[in-house]
């Protein structure tokens, strides 16, 4: 074999896993490994492949003939099971991995070896994930922390549905922060337990116990996340905002919409239906918190799922995810919202956003639970990788 298509495995392991890594790797040049190019396929001109990565934009590479191309499967970082494809195979938003051959000349500079991940593969695993997130994913708010003995305690649901889970993590459990003003769980980092705080919203998946209260977690990803209560001040649709003026602080602040953010519609006999519910749930939970347990019939196992639509045992976070979706060009000048957004003062990124919620802002502090666990449970988390 030639010298130059040797391949040090340990770095290109390592290189590999930087494939499905956001944000994209820079090129890197060292005396063990080759220069490189991490990023998405944003155009293919005839054996000219252009990538965009974050580092420095996109760069276009010259892929000669004698430059294998290899596929392998999101995540996967044992080339050995890598399969061989042509250049004709890649494809506009596939992810590569491209080695650069340090010994060609001229410009662009040509690819020595490609690592690809297809963007169909993409598709099917986060499908994969997404339905995982919901079979045995939990999400809520954290009640309480041990990060010496690794437990959380998170509390989930709305009135009937609500209970107290305690969420266990080892040293095998993956635990992710989400970044600071960003809804992109791909752009959540690896913190540890002790990044997470009391009243974050926090989403967990793995093994759950039989009542449904306990959880070994395999993964976990938290951050912290504002409440607003308000109604529209203004829309600017060109710039996907608006400006809301929050009940609670009687202050403006700016809500930038990103194509991530969920927006719902509440039906006005929904609405009213709800606001009647959570009352009534708060005072019952109020005046049933000492003789709350087993067989009080509080927990999961007497919620009967979605239940009647006036039913207490219906689960209102479900109830909301099968509400169409609106557009902010839906939305008016003195619409009542509520939403759960990125954390800050007078500027946000909004991550869910609920309208005709009039009957609901009659009581905020019982109906904002409904969005507590909404944000986390039917959005990037369970996507967990779009």
């Amino acid at each position: 074999m030639h010298k130059r298509n040797k391949i040090c495995v340990s770095a290109w392991l390592a290189a590999v896993a930087l494939v499905m890594t956001l944000p994209l790797a820079a090129p890197v040049a060292t005396a063990q490994t080759a220069p490189r190019i991490v990023g998405t396929v944003t155009a293919i001109n005839g054996t000219t492949l252009t990538v965009k990565t974050d580092g420095d934009g996109e760069r276009p590479v010259l892929v000669p003939a004698t430059a294998p191309i290899k596929r392998i499967a999101p995540g996967q970082k044992d080339l050995s099971a890598a399969e061989a494809i042509q250049f004709s195979d890649l494809a506009k938003g596939d992810r590569v991995l491209v080695k650069l051959d340090p010994e060609a000349q001229g410009d662009p500079p040509h690819a020595l070896q490609i690592i690809a991940v297809k963007q169909i593969d993409v598709a099917a695993k986060q499908q994969k994930d997404r339905e995982d997130w919901q079979r045995r994913g939990v999400g809520g708010l954290v009640k309480s922390i041990d990060a010496q003995a690794g437990v959380i305690s998170i509390s989930s649901g709305v009135g009937a549905t609500a209970r107290t889970i305690a969420v266990h993590t080892s040293k095998a459990t993956v635990l992710k922060r989400y970044a600071q003003a960003s809804v992109s769980y791909d752009a959540a980092q690896i913190a540890a337990i002790d990044a997470i705080h009391v009243g974050d919203q926090l989403r967990a998946r793995g093994q759950k116990s039989a009542d449904g209260t306990q959880m070994d977690a395999e993964e976990v990803v938290s951050g912290t996340f504002r409440n607003i209560s308000g109604t529209i001040s203004s829309l600017d649709t060109a710039a996907s905002s608006l400006i809301v003026k929050d009940l609670a602080t009687k202050k403006q602040v700016t809500v930038h919409i990103t194509a991530d953010a969920q927006m719902k519609q509440l039906p006005e006999a929904m609405a009213r239906m709800l606001a009647a519910r959570l009352k009534g749930a708060a005072q019952a939970g109020q005046g049933a918190q000492a003789g709350s347990g087993p067989g009080t019939g509080t927990g999961t196992q007497q919620t009967g799922g979605m239940g009647r639509p006036g039913s207490m045992s219906a689960d209102p976070q479900q109830m909301l995810n099968r509400l169409p979706a609106i557009q902010l060009s839906d939305l008016k000048k003195g619409d009542a919202v509520m939403l759960v957004s990125t954390d800050g003062t007078t500027d946000v990124t909004g991550i869910t956003l609920l309208a005709g919620v009039e009957p609901l802002l009659e009581a905020p502090a019982a109906s904002q639970s409904l969005l507590n666990n909404w944000s986390l449970g039917s959005g990037s988390a369970e996507a967990a990788a779009q």
